[in-house]
């Protein structure tokens, strides 16, 4: 009751004409400030949108800050002018001289208001604690990208999570990004909890109805929601009517429904704009560049049904939707082939490959980086400013980095459960296991993008934060080591492991040299050459830099062509019955246990019985282990297939059994005894017509006397 008090006082104060006084009498919007509790946060937002700039700590960019003012509820707008040449970092950054000025340098910060209740705390780049959205204007960002959904809380007022986002979370932020001069992008997901191509869960209010009155729905909360956010000062530039929404809308995927929604969403939007006497421009927003041919056929019939909109937004991630190449030519193709505006409306790439908070990332940092980009705060600048290239040159308007102040809250060591709950500060929290059983029912948790913020783990902001008001004039820093390929080193049993006297290096320019390194020669003397197994030696650089090497010692595998990727095949025998081979060597990763080559097997006309087999005449007296991998399917019950030796006229044998795609199964035969140095391996299929499989990586191994 309290708080209610506070927060009508705050609106008497700050929101000339009562406009905020209105939207307390909204009950959807009064409902969701009592759900939020009007925390600390949102009251000390409001004051400071009443000019009380107490609170701000500066730093030397706050002294070039000029004022202006504003009107309706938000008031000293404080900019923050871009360099006008080059600056000194701790980050390199290469100028893109010809980037405009209008350039969207955007951030999403849609979970900033969870993480405050929940008691995180930003600072500037003076260690000083700072409104987390001053630091961002200081660094260069002039757009700020919120999205909303419907009613994100379960029948008893509990937040889903992902930041709890509503209408009146982002006023407050809105409010808070507009006080330092950016821009906001209203993200509308038109669903009550997370939209992407994967799901687009039709919001509980809407549930049964038919298109053409959800498509009232959605005119009315978008018209609404924008009303609300523009009274209240919200500098709203431009409007998604969608996120993600490659394969649907709302509930929705038959594509004349998701027409009708975008239409009704782009008419809301339109009369929003001319009530509040501003351009707002209209986007659509789709992933999945790679499947450019999908979007083409959206995009067409959008043209074809003359869709309303300005500007079409694409996520681009490098660990998953291709290069910057790619990126570009997906843009130069959607402005000339559609004359439409076209942003980035999504990116990031991972700083560390560290866990903050003790709930799994989606991007670990480690095998999942994208080529060229290490996992280091440079790393991190360097993909952000390739990003920006790779958009101003194709003529793009911009870029948001996505969630960039999503940071943890609780240490990775702690059970830090009960606060992702109360607070809605993780992706998801368990009340959202009614709305979205399937996803968040099952995996509910902390924060999987920490390790991709540009704030560190205790709310400091990273120097990559700072490319954004680099990308004109760039940026230089000393030389410094950003990162080391992986040294790998392989042997066979009796060998011993050639560690490398140089190791490449890159640099935080992104220049590479060969650097001389001293290895440890107790760990070289512990890599265990008779018996294999894998080991780790230790190196230090000339400058003291300490790396590690990957040492392997495996034992000879003394089948030829083993993985079939060499065009010969000659030492492999293919024997079958009846008239037509079913077998063929075929060229298809996906179907390769290895390497892009398989042995593979198919019969659309008849079964089939057939083996494929090498042979051996010097092996090494002693005792050998064989085993391979094959995967199949189709397959009737009585099927059958082994792999077997043949050895001192006897046979030895493992059967096993193919299930389905992707099944691999390792039959192995562990002890066979060579004592003349013959020896016949191979493997045998006796199958159905219309199966199918795969052979590949068989190995023979020397494992003892």
């Amino acid at each position: 009751m309290w708080y209610n008090i506070g927060a009508q006082t705050v609106v008497q104060l700050c929101f000339t004409g009562g406009l905020l006084m209105q939207h307390f009498q909204k009950q959807q919007f009064g409902t969701r400030l009592l759900a939020l509790g009007l925390s600390a946060g949102l009251i000390m937002g409001s004051l400071t949108g009443c000019g009380n700039q107490g609170q701000d700590t500066g730093s030397s960019d706050t002294l070039a800050a000029s004022t202006t003012s504003a009107s309706a509820g938000v008031t000293n707008i404080t900019t923050f002018p871009l360099p006008d040449g080059p600056e000194e970092s701790s980050v390199y950054v290469e100028a893109i001289p010809d980037i405009s000025d209008d350039f969207y340098r955007g951030m999403d910060a849609s979970a900033v208001l969870a993480l405050e209740n929940s008691g995180v705390k930003y600072y500037n780049f003076d260690g000083e604690e700072q409104d987390v959205f001053m630091t961002l204007a200081q660094a260069g960002v002039n757009y700020i990208r919120l999205r909303v959904w419907n009613d994100p809380y379960d029948e008893n007022g509990n937040g889903y999570g992902g930041g709890n986002n509503d209408v009146a979370t982002a006023i407050t932020l809105g409010q808070r990004a507009t006080k330092y001069g950016m821009k906001v992008c209203i993200d509308f997901h038109y669903s009550d909890f997370w939209a992407d191509p994967k799901k687009q869960f039709v919001p509980k209010a809407w549930e049964g109805m038919e298109i053409e009155e959800k498509a009232d729905a959605l005119y009315d909360f978008t018209l609404d929601s924008l009303t609300q956010l523009l009274e209240a000062g919200v500098d709203v530039g431009m409007v998604q009517i969608g996120n993600e929404i490659n394969n649907g809308m709302s509930g929705e995927t038959d594509v004349a429904n998701i027409r009708k929604l975008l239409t009704a969403g782009s008419k809301a939007v339109r009369e929003a704009a001319v009530n509040s006497g501003k351009e707002i421009l209209v986007a659509v927003h789709y992933t999945n560049i790679d499947d450019m041919k999908k979007l083409d056929t959206l995009l067409t019939g959008l043209q074809v049904k003359e869709i309303d909109y300005d500007i079409v937004g694409l996520s681009f991630y490098p660990y998953w939707h291709g290069t910057m190449d790619d990126l570009k030519n997906a843009i130069t193709h959607i402005r000339n082939t559609y004359g439409k505006k076209v942003y980035v409306a999504e990116n990031a790439y991972c700083y560390t490959a560290e866990d903050g908070d003790g709930s799994a990332n989606s991007v670990e940092g480690t095998d999942d980086l994208a080529e060229g980009y290490s996992a280091s705060v440079q790393g991190q600048a360097n993909e952000v400013r390739d990003v920006c290239a790779a958009a101003s040159e194709s003529g793009a308007e911009g870029i948001f980095y996505w969630e960039g102040t999503w940071i943890p809250v609780g240490p990775a060591d702690a059970d830090n459960s009960a606060l992702w709950e109360k607070y809605g500060n993780g992706w998801a929290s368990s009340y959202a296991s009614g709305y979205d059983p399937k996803d968040a029912g099952q995996y509910y948790g902390g924060c999987s993008w920490d390790n991709q913020a540009m704030f560190d783990f205790t709310g400091h902001p990273l120097a990559s934060l700072k490319v954004f008001k680099y990308l004109k004039y760039g940026a230089t820093a000393p030389l410094a080591v950003d990162s080391i390929p992986a040294v790998t080193v392989a042997c066979n049993i009796g060998t011993d492991p050639e560690l490398p006297d140089t190791v490449s290096v890159i640099y935080n320019d992104r220049s590479e040299a060969q650097v001389p390194v001293t290895w440890n020669t107790d760990d070289v003397t512990a890599v265990d050459t008779e018996n294999g197994g894998n080991f780790t030696v230790s190196g230090t650089l000339e400058d003291g830099t300490e790396i590690t090497a990957a040492v392997t010692v495996d034992r000879i595998n003394y089948v030829q062509n083993p993985s079939f990727e060499d065009s010969d095949t000659s030492m492999w025998t293919v024997n079958y019955s009846g008239e037509t081979d079913p077998t063929d060597y075929q060229v298809k990763a996906a179907d390769a246990h290895s390497g892009e080559v398989a042995f593979h097997f198919w019969s659309g006309s008849a079964d089939m019985d057939f083996s494929i087999e090498q042979s051996f005449t010097d092996l090494e007296p002693g005792t050998y282990e064989l085993s391979a991998f094959s995967q199949g399917g189709d397959l009737s019950d009585d099927a059958s297939m082994e792999l077997y030796a043949l050895v001192d006229g006897r046979e030895l044998t493992a059967p096993f059994k193919l299930t389905t795609y992707a099944d691999w199964q390792n039959p192995a035969i562990p002890e066979i005894k060579v004592t003349d140095g013959s020896l016949t391996i191979g493997v045998r299929y006796k199958c159905n017509v219309n199966s199918w499989g795969t052979l590949d990586d068989v190995t023979l191994n020397r494992v003892g006397e």
